[in-house]
């Protein structure tokens, strides 16, 4: 998919001319960049103490709601995994594609007021997407506990038949049932000695009953086939048998035990294709909210970097850059002489990262405008289902990957 960089420039004499600079600079060099507004309402300030403890929880945030955001992407992928192909038709934020919604992103009014501070739209962000993860987990696994066990079940009557369930291959004709004497084995023989069988299996051992082997099966390499005896002879056979490539099956005919496991196998399979839909629908609606969550803290990072660099009254642009992956390098030098007067510690810093603290920025790296990826790539990691971020105090541990970068 895509990625684009969410940045801001202090308004100039007014902020149009900042957007009109920044267009007409991206525009005439090779149009490096699509460009467009980023429309952040006036949101309430707080006090400078305030500003610089949210900054910190708004990155653990940012990568705890991003985490959210692809696992349930990933778990959308694992579900529909005879449709991979219809994953992206069903991720999108408010009913439209990705791209359409950060292109085109609107402050949701009625989900984060914007007459509550900027700590309780960020606690209201927090509540809700922990809820998301919260039933993620209990959804995922309970679904493939279902999946799981039916796909044990599926596995046994699959592979050879030196491993696999012989309860479906075999009918109560090939046996000898109900005989205080008489039992009948069943014997894997390899093809290439199937004649040895045919030649043997008779003085295997005593009291074998003469002609009583058949083939019942096959696959690529072997034959399944019956022998009957008598009871006290079949330590001494299966003995002889292995000794001479032939591997007799633990088996017994039970058609109780049989009927069992069928009716145990279409439960589950009935009981996966009902959880199916629900659980797809479920996933296609979350992953909208906690997508749309993920960009409102976006826009919150921004406002609050910027006040906290570019100072009181509230005066920046924030711009959405989608840029052509062929020129990054060269967006990223015309963005430095835009800006570098912005901060003089960034002279010649380019691509080179830097950890500053206070700033957030891990091994991100740091440009004299503020800055912020968002990358649209959400099927590219595995994600356990779990998290160690809780609503209040901020705990979240990173993965090895710093989402943020």
């Amino acid at each position: 998919m895509t990625e684009f960089w969410l940045i801001s420039a202090p308004g100039e004499k007014t902020c149009q001319q900042t957007w009109e600079k920044l267009h007409a600079a991206t525009t005439k060099n090779n149009n490096l960049a699509i460009t467009s507004k980023f429309n952040i309402p006036d949101l309430k300030v707080g006090t400078l103490d305030v500003l610089v403890g949210l900054s910190d929880e708004l990155a653990k945030l940012d990568a705890f709601v991003e985490g959210v955001v692809k696992k349930v992407a990933q778990y959308m992928a694992d579900v529909l995994e005879d449709s991979k192909d219809k994953v992206q038709e069903n991720l999108l934020a408010n009913g439209v594609d990705l791209v359409t919604y950060i292109t085109r992103f609107q402050w949701d009014m009625a989900k984060y007021p914007i007459k509550q501070s900027l700590k309780n739209i960020s606690e209201i962000i927090a509540k809700g997407v922990t809820q998301i993860d919260n039933d993620l987990k209990s959804r995922a696994s309970a679904y493939n506990n279902l999946k799981g066990n039916l796909q044990n079940l599926e596995r046994k009557n699959a592979g050879s038949l030196l491993t696999r369930s012989l309860a479906e291959i075999v009918k109560k004709d090939d046996f000898v049932l109900d005989s205080e004497y008489l039992v009948t084995l069943l014997v894997v023989v390899p093809k290439l000695n199937h004649n040895d069988w045919i030649k043997q299996y008779e003085t295997l051992a005593e009291m074998v009953v003469p002609r009583s082997s058949n083939v019942l099966s096959e696959d690529q390499d072997s034959y399944l086939c019956n022998v009957t005896l008598f009871r006290k002879a079949v330590d001494d056979f299966r003995h002889k048998a292995r000794e001479n490539k032939f591997i007799v099956r633990d088996f017994q005919y039970n058609e109780e035990e049989m009927k069992a496991d069928k009716e145990e196998m279409n439960r589950l399979s009935t009981d996966k294709k009902k959880q199916f839909g629900p659980l797809v629908r479920w996933l296609k609606v979350n992953f909208s909210e906690a997508f749309i969550a993920w960009i409102h803290v976006k826009a919150l990072r921004v406002f609050v970097e910027s006040v906290l660099r570019y100072g009181l009254p509230v005066n920046f642009q924030a711009m959405l850059l989608q840029p052509n992956k062929k020129t990054m390098k060269k967006l990223r030098e015309v963005l430095y002489e835009l800006y570098k007067h912005l901060d003089s510690s960034a002279a010649a810093i380019i691509d080179a990262p830097m950890d500053i603290p206070g700033l957030n920025l891990s091994q991100q790296e740091y440009y004299p405008y503020v800055y912020y990826k968002i990358d649209c790539n959400l099927l590219e990691f595995k994600f356990t289902l779990r998290t160690d971020f809780h609503p209040g105090p901020v705990t979240w541990r990173k993965r090895e990957q710093d989402s943020t970068q």
